[in-house]
């Protein structure tokens, strides 16, 4: 597949222009341009999570073209899809290595090809910037190369533990899918949970698409926790709540990010009465109609007339926020090395996450402030943050 450009003819103008560039260039680099590349899967089952996430990053750039560039120079961003398949992501991030040369990578959206694409980035020694792979791996432990504005995936739980726990709960109860998604978050849990001297009151398993959760609710119920936290998908979260509702079983429920649109889940569940003690965590600090993205959703509509503005977008509004902080902060005299410092110690607060973007030279995992979203008087609010420790 060819490489999705923001800039007609892009690669052959960037090769072009590399040449003529002084010996003594940073790779990617010209007196007028800066060329960035991404990875994602533009297309295929995944890409309507992935997608809006690297062309919101694109937006960025685009704005901060139409507003002069950075010290002159203007971004040239190049997309490959890698279909979010291993076999297909690696041929796709070499070709933007090894073809393109940008200076900088900003992409990644699935694990999967992620983890596959990871030992050829590093052994190029290019920055990378993952925008929405969760995997450990990748980011952990710290690699020179790598960081991510993302939520990784050990976060999510600790999270939701951290904010029933914040809140005075003391008998947690987990309910977790039987599925690898739910496999992948339960043993994080039970870390969790054994770093805060905490025996959960119960754990129950539901499959990934179950009709009716009553018998698990009902045993649940019986060990009278003070919080559930439900590591499910809305297939599987819905019918938890619906089933709790109609028993009148309603304590602290803490849903993972699958479960952070609360108005959806509201209207699956059927009221939103089954809510009024639920709160779903979500990688991004505001709803898509909050005044606060108000701005990045005129743009993203704006340069995307096919697209509806969504938190997907948010994140890649931050993938790209922070990303031009660091060219900003490198000054004219761009080198990869100089950006590679910046990013380990970069602290700032990008428009669509609850909390700052905060990288140290020993952790890389730069995002960790989870927002909390409830419905609350008819709306779907933010009504708190969580931060995960471990």
């Amino acid at each position: 597949m060819k490489p999705f450009s923001l800039i007609s003819g892009l690669a052959g103008a960037a090769m072009l222009m590399a040449a003529a560039v002084p010996a003594s260039a940073e790779t990617g680099v010209t007196d007028d341009t800066i060329l960035l590349a991404g990875m994602t899967a533009l297309t295929g089952s995944a890409s309507n999570l992935t997608r809006p996430q690297i062309r919101a990053a694109a937006a960025v750039f685009a704005e901060v073209n139409d507003a002069g560039g950075i010290h002159g120079r203007k971004i040239e961003f190049i997309m490959e899809d890698d279909e979010c398949l291993p076999s297909k992501g690696v041929g796709a991030v070499k070709k933007l290595l090894h073809v393109h040369q940008p200076f900088m990578i900003v992409g990644g959206g699935c694990s999967n090809a992620a983890i596959a694409q990871k030992p050829e980035i590093v052994a190029a020694q290019v920055p990378w910037l993952i925008l929405g792979s969760t995997a450990d791996s990748l980011s952990e432990p710290v690699n020179p190369y790598i960081f991510t504005t993302y939520t990784a995936a050990w976060m999510e739980g600790y999270a939701q533990l951290q904010y029933a726990l914040d809140r005075g709960a003391k008998r947690i109860a987990v309910v977790w899918q039987s599925d690898a998604w739910g496999k992948a978050r339960i043993d994080p849990m039970r870390k969790a949970l054994a770093a805060k001297g905490i025996e959960a009151v119960a754990y129950e398993e539901l499959a990934p698409d179950p009709t009716d959760t009553t018998p698990a609710v009902l045993r649940v119920q019986a060990q009278n926790p003070d919080a559930v936290i439900v590591m499910l998908f809305p297939k599987a979260g819905i019918p938890w709540l619906r089933d709790a509702y109609k028993i009148g079983f309603k304590p602290l429920t803490v849903g993972p990010s699958p479960m952070s649109e609360v108005d959806v889940i509201a209207k699956g569940v059927g009221t939103e009465d089954a809510l009024s003690n639920f709160v779903g965590l979500s990688t991004v600090g505001y709803t898509t109609d909050a005044p606060e993205v108000a701005k990045w959703k005129e743009i993203i509509e704006r340069r995307y007339p096919d697209s509806k503005f969504s938190s997907w977008h948010m994140v890649g509004v931050a993938a790209g926020q922070f990303t031009v902080e660091a060219l900003r902060r490198a000054g004219r005299d761009l080198t990869r090395e100089k950006v590679l410092n910046i990013l380990s110690t970069l602290e700032m607060q990008p428009d669509t996450y609850a909390g700052p973007l905060k990288c140290t030279p020993e952790d890389h995992q730069c995002h960790k402030t989870l927002a909390a979203f409830a419905i609350k008087d008819g709306k779907v609010s933010r009504v708190g943050v969580a931060v995960p420790k471990r």
